[in-house]
């Protein structure tokens, strides 16, 4: 009998206790409805807005068995998030996401089945093809987003048409191996995970999804953001 496919949601969270409770909502209602199993592990790094205690109501009422939680003390970056979560996860997938729904669960149900169309090693949601779309941002958002993405297709022909999205499904000893060899922080974190990815050889699939700005609370993206993704970019054109 074939093993049953488990699905490890990473959810980083640092000041989102007004979303969690509507994203685990929606990740409990698009797992049940698809019928997979699923866990969903909440790595919140020492918020002060009382994000934790808002998991573990959402733990107490939907059990520990679906609701994972692996707080850290303070923030220590995304990457080290994922490493972080990876190693509580008990599933053979990992999806990683935004906790500040701009990502909607629903695009999960064609994550899986775009990954078994070619059993591919990682699957990427795309802002950028087929009916891919951004809601929310203003023109300059938008100007830097695409500018970010052109310029890398240019530079590293990545073979994946966004780049700098985090809202992807992986295979777990994949993610493992991506997550290892990758050195930048922040922003150009997902971007050399692609990029690692085309390095390795790993298949990678693309679908279209609807990217929603932040409803609750701040935007992380400012001007050092951008100095940092060119300085990554630089890096990786240099490296790869």
């Amino acid at each position: 009998m074939e093993r049953r496919d488990k699905f490890s949601v990473l959810l980083p969270t640092y000041n989102e206790k007004d979303n969690l409770p509507i994203i685990v909502w929606l990740l409990l209602k698009a797992f049940t409805e698809s019928g997979n199993d699923f866990e969903i592990i909440v790595i919140d790094d020492g918020s002060p807005d009382g994000t934790l205690d808002v998991a573990k109501q959402l733990q107490t009422n939907y059990g520990d068995k679906k609701i994972v939680l692996r707080p850290r003390e303070k923030k220590l970056g995304l990457g080290t998030a994922y490493i972080h979560g990876i190693k509580h996860a008990t599933g053979n997938f990992v999806v990683i996401m935004d906790a500040d729904l701009s990502h909607h669960p629903k695009f999960i149900k064609e994550f899986i089945g775009k990954q078994k169309e070619k059993d591919y090693d990682l699957v990427s949601g795309t802002r950028y093809s087929g009916n891919g779309g951004v809601y929310g941002w203003d023109l300059k958002r938008k100007i830097i987003s695409r500018g970010a993405n052109y310029v890398t297709q240019v530079l590293l022909r990545p073979g994946a048409s966004d780049l700098t999205g985090s809202f992807r499904l992986y295979k777990k000893e994949v993610l493992e191996k991506l997550v290892q060899s990758c050195k930048s922080k922040g922003y150009v974190f997902q971007m050399e995970m692609i990029i690692r990815a085309r390095q390795f050889g790993f298949t990678i699939g693309e679908v279209p999804i609807s990217f929603v700005d932040r409803v609750y609370g701040e935007s992380k993206l400012g001007g050092n953001e951008i100095f940092q993704f060119a300085k990554g970019l630089l890096y990786l054109f240099a490296t790869t």
